[in-house]
């Protein structure tokens, strides 16, 4: 795996949600009311037993804690950092309906999790060798949710991936406020301690390995490719220097830098990743405003995380449609635009420019399905994978799993499509045994 440059961009953002300490976290865990047909349990995508680890917190079994969380969710630390716990587990608190402030899930998840790393806690071991290989295609926490739950019941596992880093959008793409990419990092080497995982980075499926060399090498395959590159807006002067993919952007800000010497910054979009890119510029030191042609109950992006955006000093221009960029000397100088109606329809002569010298393209990222699409039996909707409940294709032995098969939603979701596929990977290798 590649080791992470020293001087990244991201290294100037501090913790937005600092960690528990033993005292708070025994307060927060002792309001628990340990709920017997709980809530918070059904909303989380892993189905971790949350009362039973906030149990434990509270009688100081913290190792017994964090195990709880990994035997349901390989990846409880991350996600302890990057769940949406508002609209998840924390959002179905019973405590919401009384008017009484919702147990901190995340933030005891976070406590637990993080003990259990600094303390070096190991929980698994690989099952004995059952004599079968599976490939995985991807590096994400799909991918590395299924490889640890594989190896755990025996099989041989690789990983295929394109970058040198691994850890998908955890490692690349996740605000670092919320969990910067060492973290990421080190979480992806804990995976990989339970031995048996081979990895083959650099390696594109199928450009670099075919998907016929793939199936002859493995007994089944598991695809967690996840989206594309972002999508662009055909309109003039797209190409001028300075306007770019906000997920593209935000890798770059990760793993390396980026350029802070910008007057504004316009990020086009209102989903999350639209979010997250006005809080990392404003937290780069840039003046930065949201272009968002629709209105402000209306984004998809989560309303806590605009909430934030707005403490941040994040500002917002509704109701605008980007019609073109404009330039100087080939770097855009910012972009022309119009407002719409409330049926988002062109308010006739309010045609106007906003100035900016960077303008990140948050409007989605193109599918990747077409990638398994030669493989007899794979059948696309919208450019994304089907398949069953547990996963599998209609190709026998090929399984699929995170935004590829979803379309792009949480890394929790992401998680728990790889563990169930591994289940059912291993079923269809042992015949249930």
């Amino acid at each position: 795996m590649a080791n992470l440059p020293d001087g990244r961009s991201e290294d100037v953002f501090d913790d937005f949600k600092p960690a528990y300490t033993t005292n708070q976290a025994r307060v927060e865990a002792n309001r628990c009311l340990y709920c017997h047909d709980a809530p918070c349990i059904t909303a989380c995508p892993t189905g971790i037993d949350i009362p039973t680890f906030i149990r434990k917190i509270a009688t100081d079994n913290v190792k017994g804690s964090a195990k709880t969380i990994f035997d349901s969710n390989i990846l409880g630390m991350s996600c302890a950092r990057v769940c949406p716990v508002e609209v998840l587990c924390v959002g179905d608190c019973v405590y919401n309906a009384m008017g009484v402030p919702p147990i901190q899930i995340g933030k005891l998840q976070r406590y637990a999790t993080d003990t259990a790393f600094s303390e070096g806690w190991s929980y698994y071991e690989a099952g004995a060798d059952t004599g079968k290989s599976v490939g995985i295609v991807g590096a994400g926490p799909a991918g590395l949710s299924a490889a640890h739950r594989l190896r755990r019941f025996g099989h041989k596992v690789t990983i295929y991936e394109k970058r040198d880093v691994l850890g998908g959008l955890n490692t690349t793409g996740v605000a670092p406020y919320k969990m910067p990419a060492a973290r990421s990092v080190q979480e992806v080497e804990w995976v990989m301690a339970i031995g048996g995982i081979e990895v083959r980075t650099g390696t594109s499926v199928p450009d670099d390995v075919s998907w016929e060399a793939l199936e002859a090498q493995h007994d089944a395959l598991f695809v967690c490719f996840g989206l594309g590159p972002d999508s662009q807006l055909a309109v003039d002067g797209a190409d001028l220097e300075g306007v770019e993919g906000a997920v593209e952007w935000i890798e770059q800000m990760k793993l390396s830098t980026v350029d802070t010497d910008i007057s504004r910054c316009l990020v086009i979009g209102g989903g999350n990743t639209a979010l997250d890119c006005v809080r990392e510029a404003l937290g780069l030191g840039i003046d930065t405003t949201m272009v968002y042609r629709g209105t402000e109950a209306g984004m998809s992006g989560y309303a806590h995380e605009w909430a934030a955006a707005k403490q941040d000093g994040a500002i917002a221009s509704w109701r605008t449609q980007p019609t073109g960029f404009v330039g100087e000397g080939g770097k855009v100088t910012g972009i022309t635009a119009v407002t719409l109606d409330e049926n988002k329809k062109p308010i006739a002569g309010t045609e106007h420019v906003v100035a900016g010298d960077l303008v990140l393209l948050a409007i989605g990222q193109s599918k990747l399905g077409e990638l398994a699409a030669s493989l007899s039996g794979v059948r696309l909707e919208w450019g994304v994978v089907q398949c069953n409940e547990h996963g599998e294709t209609g190709h026998p032995g090929v399984f699929v799993g995170g935004d590829c098969r979803n379309g792009g939603k949480e890394v929790v979701n992401a998680v728990a499509h790889g563990r169930d596929a591994a289940i059912a990977i291993h079923d269809r290798l042992t015949g249930g045994n």
